[in-house]
């Protein structure tokens, strides 16, 4: 018995530990801008083409 009141004084502390970070992280301003993390991840294939391409012309 006293094994499970361990596990619950220990999942209740790393559920504090969580609440305290996400709270972090939402005064800091990770979720302020949801919308361009989802449009960057369709040009990181245009950006290195284009890194590409200029290392091409620079070496020529």
């Amino acid at each position: 018995m006293s094994v499970i009141v361990l596990l619950i004084g220990i999942s209740l502390l790393v559920a504090v530990g969580f609440l305290i970070a996400f709270v972090i992280a939402v005064r800091k301003g990770q979720y302020k801008d949801t919308h361009t993390p989802a449009i960057r991840v369709l040009f990181d294939n245009e950006t290195e083409e284009e890194k590409k391409k200029i290392n091409n012309s620079e070496s020529k």
